[in-house]
């Protein structure tokens, strides 16, 4: 439904993990209408990583399996402020789509502290997180022995000045708080800002898989 006029050309790459809901086979019902391409998927580095590297387009937009772009307009406008304010990494606002207050006051309180560290360390979720391609790679892409953040270590890489917050949302569920409790996922979020110079913490579980998923090899990702 986005009103960006290269979707139909746009190669769409879902990166699948021996899931078990059906995903691949909801995926490619949408062929007549988008470019969909299943590959291996694996731990969200790894699934996104192998994405990029079969993409051939200057600018690549990751997205989580459990997020809707409800907005028609959303990937139009990302690209046009990628092309115009020359940034090298951009995301958008989270809202849940369901749930209570305080699922709704988690994401307000990460779209806040996003948008104020993007003035010295821009970060972003793998949400969405669209990318300069050369950049993505002279970065080094996403840190495949990464068992925790991935997105929050390649994007904290990024220049603050080459580095966009889009106006609008993206709509997710509250499966994580649902799955984990609030205070867990939030304490996580502290401890993530907290450690952000040692890069050995984000090489361990820290805990998300055993407590959201019960295997890493059961992540699914687009």
């Amino acid at each position: 439904m986005q009103d960006y006029r290269g979707l139909k050309d746009t190669k769409v790459y879902v990166a699948d993990a021996g899931s078990t809901d059906d995903t691949v086979e909801v995926a490619c019902s949408f062929a007549n209408r988008l470019r969909i391409s299943v590959i291996p998927g694996g731990l969200p580095s790894v699934g996104r990583n192998a994405g990029a590297k079969l993409a051939s387009s200057q600018y690549v937009l990751f997205i989580d399996a459990d997020i809707e772009i409800a907005d028609p307009t959303l990937v139009r406008r990302s690209l046009e402020k990628m092309k115009s304010r020359k940034l090298h990494c951009l995301t958008t606002n989270i809202r849940c789509a369901e749930g209570g207050f305080k699922d709704h006051f988690l994401y307000v309180g990460n779209n806040l502290v996003q948008r104020v560290a993007s003035w010295a360390q821009p970060f972003a979720t793998g949400m969405y997180m669209m990318f300069e391609r050369e950049t993505f790679f002279r970065l080094g892409g996403f840190d495949e022995k990464a068992l925790y953040a991935e997105d929050y270590l390649l994007t904290k890489k990024v220049a603050p000045r080459r580095f966009g917050i889009v106006g609008g949302h993206i709509l997710t569920t509250n499966r994580r708080f649902q799955k984990m409790g609030h205070w867990t996922v939030a304490k996580m979020f502290m401890n993530t800002a907290l450690h952000t110079f040692d890069h050995s913490y984000f090489l361990r579980d820290q805990g998300y898989w055993t407590e959201f998923e019960s295997t890493p090899t059961q992540a699914r990702e687009v």
